[in-house]
């Protein structure tokens, strides 16, 4: 339609110049007289000046139809444009809420773990620091990002070979550490998937209420355990030293028969040996006091009362051959006024009470031996503090060294220490058991080498 305008506009325009051309020689605008006709040459030209402005209509016409076609076609292509640009916007917003609640959510159960969890990269630097992290090492997260990881949390008992280790040979590497009876961590490194940069990852886990109560649980099957043994002893020892009493003390009825000489000989010998049967009926005693002593409920007692009977049983149980007696030591006794009486098992009490005194007494007899001139004591305290009963042992024998003060409360085996266990009069996880187990309270141990021992111990009065 373009290239047919164009030709019909150029014939025009040569139809008019040629005319115009051989006006000269026909002279078409000349009347009869030979003079211009201007009428035909308005005429002409009107004439002529239509066309032209025909054809330009025409032209015009066809090219705004042209443009209002373009003008349609791109107005659609618009729309579509726009509406591809929408809806691609509208796919990458979604994608992009999606990843933002993906990364809350994962960020979110990081956040959540109960256990330490740190990040690093390759350069070993902070790149992901949980809240249990914040909470144990007291460091916001945002003031450690980025930080070398020894610069962040200086403390971490991590090495640089350790790290390093677990980076090179991707495997995962399992640390243990603890202070004994104080707390356990399991530490877990482990190297992320290859990818656009390589990074670690530290897993800090407290064990430390696990470990206490897997403790607490063997304590307890042992201690059962040892009830009963300790019955089945008592009743099996009771019966051929009820014998050897019986026996004794017949030959101490005989001795009135014998010549002066023999029984000033044998006298001492046979008092000797019915002390040693009643200290030995004694033990069987506390044995099955001791079977029986996780057997029914709760009782008041009075602590001043136990400590006392306690005391006379130690003055029977505890004494050595041809040396110190129990009830050689001076006790000094010092009970306070209105000392309410509390709810607890009597006989595991006493048997608390009897070992504390049994430590006392054998640390007592070492520093006897060492010393000459050394007057052996206890002082036994008990007072009421606020809504507690609290109780106080105190000895002046030979002291515990640090490491004994460790240990004395802890049970016979050892999660991570390769000390020797320390002599079984010096252990007192028993006593620990039944004061914090059950009877909730507190013990505690102050020392000193030269000066002796202080058992400190709390009974709540409800």
């Amino acid at each position: 339609m373009k290239a047919t305008t164009r030709k019909l506009f150029f014939a025009c325009l040569t139809f008019c110049l040629g005319t115009l051309a051989q006006a000269s020689v026909r002279s078409p605008f000349k009347d009869e007289e030979g003079e211009t006709n201007w009428q035909y040459v308005a005429n002409f030209s009107s004439g002529v000046l239509i066309i032209t402005l025909l054809i330009i209509s025409g032209f015009l016409f066809f090219a705004h139809r042209r443009a209002a076609r373009s003008n349609r076609e791109l107005t659609e292509i618009k729309a579509t444009l726009e509406d591809r640009v929408a809806r691609r916007t509208a796919s990458l917003e979604a994608t992009t809420a999606q990843l933002a609640h993906s990364e809350a959510y994962v960020t979110s159960i990081v956040d959540s773990m109960p256990i330490m969890l740190i990040g690093l990269n390759s350069k070993l630097e902070v790149t992901q620091w949980n809240h249990f992290a914040e909470k144990i090492t007291g460091r916001p997260a945002d003031t450690v990002m980025g930080l070398n990881l020894w610069e962040a949390y200086p403390t971490i008992t991590v090495s640089q070979a350790q790290v390093d280790k677990v980076l090179q040979t991707k495997q995962t590497m399992t640390i243990k550490h603890s202070q004994r009876g104080q707390y356990y961590f399991d530490i877990t490194l482990y190297a992320l998937a290859d990818g656009a940069d390589t990074g670690l990852v530290i897993l800090v886990d407290d064990i430390t209420k696990q470990i206490k109560a897997e403790n607490q649980l063997v304590e307890r099957n042992k201690m059962s355990a040892m009830g009963e043994l300790a019955s089945a002893m008592a009743h099996d020892i009771n019966i051929p030293l009820k014998s050897i009493s019986s026996a004794v003390n017949n030959i101490s009825d005989q001795l009135n028969d014998l010549e002066q000489a023999q029984r000033q000989a044998l006298t001492p010998v046979v008092k000797k040996a019915q002390q040693s049967g009643e200290q030995a009926t004694a033990i069987v005693h506390n044995l099955l006091d001791f079977a029986a002593s996780h057997r029914g409920n709760k009782a008041p007692a009075n602590i001043a009362e136990l400590l006392d009977h306690s005391l006379t049983l130690a003055g029977t149980l505890y004494a050595t051959p041809n040396g110190l007696r129990f009830t050689d030591i001076a006790v000094r006794r010092n009970y306070g006024k209105d000392v309410p009486m509390i709810p607890c098992y009597a006989s595991e009490m006493q048997q608390v009470f009897l070992r504390l005194l049994r430590h006392a007494y054998y640390a007592i007899s070492q520093k006897a031996q060492q010393t000459s001139g050394y007057v052996p004591a206890i002082n036994v305290e008990v007072g009421k503090f606020y809504e507690a009963v609290w109780v106080k042992i105190q000895h002046n024998g030979i002291g515990l060294s640090p490491e004994e003060q460790q240990d004395i409360f802890e049970p016979f085996f050892s999660n991570t220490s390769d000390r020797p266990a320390s002599p079984v009069e010096h252990r007192l996880s028993y006593s620990h058991f039944i004061v914090t187990e059950h009877h909730k309270g507190h013990i505690a141990v102050t020392s000193g080498v030269d000066v002796g021992t202080t058992f400190h111990m709390q009974l709540p009065l409800r």
